[in-house]
């Protein structure tokens, strides 16, 4: 259920950083409670000790996890499906492999690392990439609201 590219408009920015901000809450809403019940009262929120038992699996581990698999099976995180976004293959629009959504994941890291310049990319490309959606080969797409100016896919 492809759209033609004409009818799609490129993500921007602000609105992946109000998509991200409702996936952090999202995430944080999931996980603190598990970690509450692990840890009990001793339960710190600020630790960084990843040798703690929980604290690996349920900082790390599960929210990867948990975010590919919404990429995967729905194209988008919570945040990114209410500003009805989604993330495509760049080349042809289509649904991202499990090795694109992987790629795009660790990309994360990358594009965080230097002061955030590779998310801080997404308001300076003219198909709103941020390092991570390069690196893994997509884009970040919704059905097009205003004169924004619309998505081509090259399919070699």
């Amino acid at each position: 259920m492809a759209q033609a590219d004409s009818e799609l408009e490129y993500v921007g920015f602000w609105l992946r950083v109000g998509a991200s901000l409702v996936d952090t809450v999202l995430l944080v809403a999931a996980t603190a409670p598990l970690l509450w019940l692990l840890y009990g009262r001793a339960f710190d929120p600020t630790s960084t000790d990843l040798t703690a038992p929980g604290n690996f699996l349920f900082d790390w581990v599960l929210p990867a996890v948990a975010i590919v698999a919404f990429w995967i099976a729905r194209q988008a995180t919570p945040g990114k499906m209410l500003i009805s976004a989604r993330i495509v293959d760049a080349r042809t629009g289509a649904k991202p492999t499990l090795a694109q959504a992987i790629v795009r994941y660790l990309g994360y890291f990358v594009s965080t690392v230097p002061l955030g310049l590779g998310l801080i990319w997404v308001g300076l490309d003219p198909r709103k990439q941020g390092w991570h959606d390069k690196l893994a080969g997509t884009v970040v797409v919704r059905p097009r609201r205003r004169s924004a100016a619309p998505v081509r896919f090259t399919a070699d």
